[in-house]
């Protein structure tokens, strides 16, 4: 039985949410109502793009930790099941100016 969820929200303007929640139907229908975050209630209509289940909360918000720091391509990537690319998107690419 699911306990925990990490979910993905794409917002109106086209930015990422990413939270956690033990009742993703509930929370969902929260950020919908613009009852959820700061950041959704300003970029209403809002809509559930990717989600992962937990057996526990606290997995669920270390990994709404984790990907909160990752650039939007890495984002990308894990939603469309790319994990291939996870590592190589990791790495941080430095040109000379």
């Amino acid at each position: 039985m699911a306990i925990g969820y990490m979910y993905i929200l794409l917002c109106s303007d086209g930015s990422y949410y990413c939270g956690s929640t033990k009742d993703l139907d509930k929370r969902l229908a929260q950020h919908k109502n613009g009852h959820g975050a700061n950041h959704t209630a300003k970029r209403l209509p809002v809509e559930l793009i990717y989600f992962e289940v937990y057996s526990r909360i606290d997995e669920a918000f270390y990994r709404e930790k984790q990907i909160q720091g990752w650039s939007r391509k890495k984002k990308e990537a894990l939603m469309r099941g790319q994990s291939d690319l996870l590592s190589v998107l990791a790495k941080k690419l430095f040109t000379k100016n």
